[in-house]
This record gives structure tokens, C-alpha cells and sequence, in this order.
């Protein structure tokens, strides 16, 4: 794409597209850069460093999906400031989202967990460097939900492929080369994330300077600061229940046995895979969807959520049609090598039923973004936490007659209630659009 997308106008099937690719890519890019500190610990220092980067995971990830969810919530107000075309405002969102993020992100406040009891020593050293970084990864992702808010979703890739990049470079250089251990992955994460957030501030500075915060925008406008704090925690309550929900169900499947936890640890690398595809098509709707709200263009705006439902749909059902025939393949990739039978037909049966559903979460995912775009960013909290709920319930209830397969039965009809229970708001919402204004703007073919 260009350096920036108006999205108020122009083919919008195009648009959706332009906007999807890169934050698939990034998407996926992402879950690989969670692997590189694993994989070169577990090959350099040892299983127990590889078991400990493994536990500390789970805690890292929690926090990072909050930072992400905050970026989130705010990058929707940005996309309506920014179709509206009032940079003042958009200027003055940016300041008060990187004051309450970064005061949210401080390793200060986060002291208390930095050595959680159950964690082994090995895995506090990690955790007390990584948590260093929150603070340059929080500025990498609210730089990428600007970006993101004018359509630029290509430069926030770029940036990630050579955090990547470093990442890997100092991986190697500190925990093979120099010997630093647990640590030395840390601070490559550390120092990769770093080099990210400086690239990208510094490139909306010199691409996007009518837009970057300046001393005259630096004002507190309480109104508007509730307004970004109400985004910002509600969204991250968001991404974070659905961690917290995985978390939960893990759970239940530990107590299925070992071979079981095998199973579903590799299904669930695949399938993030797969959600990558529906995740980028929700962003993509969100930013849409937020600047033609902004532009007070409700008519584009209903055209632009049809049209990314009907790709979403095409995609899922693609999507499901790959993980049933392409099962095999898939998880010999991620699987241990010499794996038992008995474990791949378990991992094999949770993916091609949970692929039955993926019509529904690609559904939902393209709802997510209308929400967000729009600003009801308290029905897709509210819509995970029915979906968290009815998929532990269910995989607890079912797990012990049916085993693994139960708990891709319960994802399914998590999904399959969640998008029930938005289309209510949603036909709702969609006349409310229609009396709000903008009928008579000019509509581009989709």
C-alpha cells in the first residue's frame, strides 16, 4: 500500500484486502518470533532453560496481550479522528494513549509478579529482563495502531520482520556465542523489541508528523481521556480473558493425561495459525469500519461490513476445508519427532472437528471489527467472556466421556453462540448507522 489509505473512498473489496495481507503476515511472523527464544534455548543451554522459557511464556504472554489490547482500543478512536479528518484530535488521542500506556506498562507496577512462586529460578531471570521491555513494546504497538489507523499496515511489517531479525542475530550471539544463558535470550528479545519501537516512532515522524503529538497537544482533556481509558482496559480485558480462557481449558486437558497434552499443544499451534487468517480480517474491518464511522459515512460503511463477511465466509470455509485435508501434514511439522500414534489420531481428530466451526469464528472475527470501529468495544468483551465461559463449562462437562475431541466441540459451539448472541446487537447497530447520516454519499463498487 501507499504510505497511508483513505478509506472513505475508492474499491472497497481492494481496500479490505491491502489492509488484511500485511497483518497476516504480521500476525504470523509474530507467533514465529515467540518460537526463536525456545527454540535456541532448548538447543544452546538445555531442557530445563527450554521448560523454563516455556512457563515464564505464559506469564509474559498475559501481559503482552494487555499491552496489545490497550494499542487496540485506542487505534478505534484513532481510525474515527482520523475519518474524520481532525488531526487535533487524533494528535491529542495519541498523547493521552501513550501517557496511560506507558504508566500502565511500567516495570515498576509490575514488581510483584516479576518471581510468581511457582515459577522455577531460571524462569524469574527471564521474566525480570523481559518485563524490561514492556515499555518499548508497548510504544512498537501503539505506533502500529496508528499506522494501522491510516491504513498503513505495510511499514508496522516491515519493522517486525527486522525485530525478527535482530532477535534471531542476538539470540544467537549472546546465548551461543557468549554464553549468557537464560538471560542472554531475554535481553535479544529485549533489545529486538527496542530497535522496533524506535523505528517505528521514528518513522511517523518523518512520514506522519501532522499527526504525531507535539507540546501544544500535550493538554489533559479529562473527557477524552476517560474515552481512551475506556477503550484501552476494555479492550484489553478483551484479548486477556480469551488468554486466561486457554489457560483455563489447558486445564482440563492436563487432566486427560500426557499424551493428550501432546496432542492439543501441537493442534493449538496449527490452529493459531488458521486464527491468524481471521484475526487480520477483524483489524482490517476495525480500521474500515472506523473511518467511514468518522466520516459520518454510514451507507460505506454497512457496504464495507457485507463485503468483509463474505470474504471472511469464503476464508473460512477454505480455511476449514485445509485443516480436514491438510491435518497430517500440518501437525507432523509441529509435533515431536517419534510421537505415539495414539497421540497424532488425538490431535489429528481435535482438528478436523474444530475446523467444522471456522465459519463461525471468521464470522465473529469480522464482527469484532465492526464493534471496534464503531466503539462498542464492550460487546466484544462481553462476547468472549459468554465464549470463555460456555467453552470451559462444556470442556470440563464433556472431557471426561469424550476426551480431547470435547474440547473442539466446546471451541465450536463457543463460537457458534457468541455470533448468536452478537447478531441481536449488530441488526441493531446497522439501522442505528443508517439513521445517524451520511445516505447520501456516494458508494464505490465493492
Amino acid at each position: 500500500m501507499t504510505s497511508t489509505a483513505d478509506l472513505t473512498q475508492g474499491p472497497i473489496r481492494r481496500q479490505m484486502i491491502a489492509l488484511s495481507l500485511p497483518l497476516l503476515a504480521s500476525n504470523i511472523l509474530q507467533q514465529l518470533y515467540n518460537t526463536v527464544d525456545v527454540t535456541i534455548v532448548g538447543r544452546y543451554i538445555g531442557e530445563e532453560a527450554f521448560a523454563a522459557v516455556g512457563v515464564a511464556g505464559s506469564v509474559m504472554n498475559l501481559f503482552l496481550f494487555l499491552i496489545t489490547g490497550c494499542c487496540n482500543g485506542a487505534g478505534a478512536l484513532f481510525s474515527q479522528a482520523r475519518g474524520a479528518g481532525d488531526s487535533g484530535t487524533f494528535r491529542q488521542e495519541f498523547f493521552l494513549a501513550f501517557v496511560f500506556g506507558s504508566g500502565c506498562s511500567l516495570p515498576q507496577l509490575l514488581t510483584a509478579l516479576r518471581t510468581p512462586p511457582e515459577i522455577a529460578a531460571p524462569a524469574a531471570v527471564y521474566l525480570r529482563v523481559i518485563f524490561l521491555g514492556f515499555l518499548p513494546a508497548f510504544a512498537y504497538q501503539l505506533g502500529f495502531a496508528v499506522l494501522r489507523s491510516v491504513g498503513n499496515t505495510a511499514a508496522a511489517l516491515g519493522f517486525l520482520m527486522v525485530s525478527m531479525a535482530a532477535n534471531l542475530g542476538l539470540d544467537l550471539l549472546f546465548v551461543a556465542g557468549l554464553h549468557w544463558g537464560i538471560a542472554g535470550a531475554a535481553w535479544a528479545t529485549v533489545l529486538a523489541q527496542t530497535l522496533a519501537a524506535v523505528c517505528c516512532q521514528g518513522y511517523l515522524r518523518r512520514r506522519f508528523a501532522h499527526l504525531v503529538f507535539r507540546r501544544a497537544d500535550m493538554g489533559c482533556d479529562f473527557r477524552l481521556l476517560g474515552e481512551i481509558a475506556r477503550f484501552s482496559l476494555v479492550s484489553a480485558l478483551h484479548m486477556c480473558s480469551l488468554y486466561v480462557g486457554k489457560l483455563l481449558v489447558q486445564g482440563t486437558v492436563n487432566g486427560l493425561g500426557a499424551g493428550a497434552i501432546t496432542a492439543y499443544t501441537a493442534a493449538a499451534r496449527v490452529e493459531g495459525f488458521a486464527n491468524s487468517f481471521g484475526g487480520s480480517g477483524a483489524a482490517s474491518m476495525s480500521v474500515f469500519t472506523g473511518q467511514n464511522t468518522g466520516a459520518k459515512d454510514a451507507r460505506r460503511s454497512r457496504t464495507g461490513f457485507f463485503t468483509g463477511e463474505r470474504l471472511l465466509t469464503a476464508l473460512g470455509l477454505v480455511m476449514s476445508a485445509l485443516m480436514i485435508a491438510g491435518a497430517v501434514p500440518a501437525l507432523s511439522l509441529v509435533l515431536p519427532e517419534g510421537s505415539d500414534e495414539a497421540v497424532f489420531a488425538e490431535a489429528r481428530g481435535y482438528l478436523r472437528l474444530v475446523a467444522c466451526f471456522y465459519v463461525f469464528n471468521f464470522l465473529g472475527s469480522g464482527m469484532v471489527g465492526w464493534f471496534q470501529g464503531r466503539g462498542l468495544v464492550d460487546l466484544p468483551a462481553m462476547g468472549a467472556a459468554g465464549h470463555i465461559t460456555l467453552r470451559v463449562v462444556l470442556s470440563a462437562l464433556l472431557a471426561p466421556r469424550m476426551g480431547l475431541p470435547a474440547v473442539a466441540l466446546a471451541t465450536g459451539l463457543g463460537w457458534v453462540g457468541v455470533v448468536s448472541a452478537w447478531s441481536v446487537p449488530l441488526r441493531k447497530d446497522l439501522r442505528q448507522a443508517v439513521s445517524e447520516g451520511g445516505m447520501t454519499a456516494g458508494v464505490s463498487s465493492p
